[in-house]
Formats: structure tokens, C-alpha cells, sequence
């Protein structure tokens, strides 16, 4: 069993810089403060404290011991938030982000089923694949696909997706089947939102220009170009499982197949996160990878 007698009174005074500010924060006399720092001092046969008539500062020691006592009390205000998060419904305005085509799709079904269950929330919801700045447009949190770039903001794992390339039946017989990453470049390539596509050679990541007569930002719009033989196309798995499946598209280039990328949840540092942000980053964790074959 973990002794706790001292350790809410030692990161009080850490904190607070002397006995008296800790005696204040604690609701404790000052005598009470001591008395239990000195305590936990002699149960652990160390000196956490350096003690004179001016100012109170952390030994080494104490300063090693303040930060593992500062996660586990962060720790267990985190336990005691998530059980108030289950007995509380979210209330207010959550202002969030996803890009379009996923976020059309997968994201919006999920978020509209969390408004059902929580009718008190407002949300306000933008589906853009514009990289929009969390902290400057006061977004709540960010659905983002991929790379991750700004290290600012806390990233939850809510899935993850394989780029595959591929293309129908008809567009292989009139054009060849490429298989070397050379050959692309003689081939009609569907585009997105960006002009090259990702692989993996000889073990290291590898982007290839490409170009062709057709580009959109919708996923669904790009899978239907596919289908109709109009060319090769990348796209997540996800989009394609069933087309595959049935042999409607063929995969291609797979010994070039980049590393499954991941689908996040982004949202600003906290300590303590809010309950609607909390348990929309669980529904979307728990609800999430089935839709996306997880």
C-alpha cells in the first residue's frame, strides 16, 4: 500500500514556495504542514527540503521526488475527471475540424450520433482540407489524417489507413499495368488535393510526382473515376475494400506500399481536458476503426 501522509503537503509547499502558502492552499496550520513534511522526510530517510529563515527550496532530491508526486496527482485528478466526464453531460459549444471527404463520410455520421446522445451540446463543425491553426481560430479539437506536423497540440490515435494504388480492369487493358514507380509517369493519374503520391523504396519513404486529366478533393468523387476506367488512383484503404474485394479495381504496385499512416484526434495541452471534448475523443476512439475495418 502507498503511504500518502506528507506528499499533498510537500507539493503544496513546492508549489507555493514556503509552509505558509501551503498552510493557506491546504486549509492546515502551518505546524500541521511541518509536522507532516517532516514525516514523510524520516519515513524515506531523506531531505526533501532546504529550510531557512527566509525561503524554503527543493533539495535535488526533492526535486526528483516533487515531479513523480506532481503525474501522480495529476494522475488520479485525470481518474476522478473521467468519472465525473460519466456523470455529467457535455453542455455549450465544441467547435471542431476534419477534412472533407473523411470527414463527409466517417467523421460527421459519428459526431451527429454524439449531439443525439448529448442534446445540450452545440457543435459547430468545419469540414475543410485547409490545415487550419487550433490555437489561433480557438478551435476544440482536429481530425487529422497522416503526418503529424505541429507539436504544440496532444494527438489521440483514433485509427489508421494504408494508401493503396490501383485502378479497374478496363483502364489496365487499354493503358498496361505498371511496375516500377518510373512508369507512372505514363499513366493517367487521378489527383487530389496534393500532386504526388506516397510509396516505400528499398525501405525508405519515397514521394513521386505524378499528373493526369482529373483532379478533385472528394475521395468518393476519385474511387467513382477509378471505377469508370478513367485511371490510376491512391487513395485509403478504407475508400477501396469493396472494390477490391470484388475485383472491381486491381492493386497495384504493392512492393512500393508506404507504411499505414494514422488518423488523429488533435487538441490544445490542458491539464485538465474538458468533459465534451474528453468523451467526444472516446466515442470517436471506440466507434471509429469498425466503420473503417479496424
Amino acid at each position: 500500500m502507498i503511504n500518502w501522509e506528507g506528499i499533498n503537503e510537500f507539493v503544496a509547499v513546492a508549489e507555493g514556495g514556503s509552509f505558509t502558502a501551503a498552510a493557506d492552499k491546504l486549509g492546515l496550520s502551518i505546524a500541521h504542514v511541518s509536522r507532516r513534511i517532516k514525516a514523510r522526510e524520516a519515513r524515506m530517510n531523506t531531505r526533501l527540503l532546504n529550510r531557512t529563515t527566509r525561503k524554503v527550496s527543493l533539495t535535488e532530491e526533492g526535486q526528483v521526488f516533487y515531479q513523480h508526486c506532481r503525474q501522480i496527482l495529476d494522475a488520479l485528478a485525470g481518474a476522478e475527471n473521467a468519472l465525473d466526464d460519466l456523470q455529467s453531460s457535455p453542455t455549450g459549444a465544441l467547435r471542431m475540424t476534419a477534412p472533407v471527404s473523411f470527414g463527409d463520410t466517417y467523421i460527421a455520421p459519428l459526431v451527429n450520433d454524439f449531439a443525439r446522445q448529448h442534446p445540450k451540446l452545440r457543435v459547430d463543425l468545419k469540414l475543410t482540407n485547409q490545415r487550419l491553426d487550433i490555437m489561433d481560430e480557438a478551435l476544440d479539437l482536429a481530425v487529422r489524417l497522416g503526418p503529424l506536423e505541429d507539436s504544440r497540440l496532444i494527438a489521440r490515435r483514433l485509427g489508421e489507413r494504408a494508401p493503396i494504388v490501383c485502378a479497374a480492369p478496363q483502364y489496365l487493358a487499354r493503358a498496361g499495368q505498371p511496375h516500377t514507380l518510373n512508369e507512372l509517369s505514363e499513366h493517367n493519374c487521378l489527383l487530389g488535393t496534393l500532386d504526388y503520391w506516397r510509396f516505400r523504396d528499398n525501405g525508405r519513404a519515397r514521394t513521386i510526382r505524378v499528373s493526369g486529366s482529373l483532379r478533385c478533393n472528394s475521395g468518393p468523387s476519385l474511387l467513382d473515376a477509378a471505377r469508370k476506367g478513367l485511371g490510376l488512383v491512391q487513395l485509403p484503404d478504407y475508400y477501396l475494400r469493396a472494390d477490391l474485394d470484388a475485383g472491381k479495381l486491381v492493386p497495384l504496385l504493392q512492393t512500393y506500399a508506404p507504411e499505414r499512416e494514422g488518423i488523429w484526434a488533435l487538441y490544445p495541452p490542458t491539464r485538465r481536458l474538458s468533459p465534451k471534448v474528453r468523451l467526444l475523443v472516446h466515442h470517436l476512439e471506440t466507434q471509429l476503426p469498425p466503420l473503417l475495418g479496424g
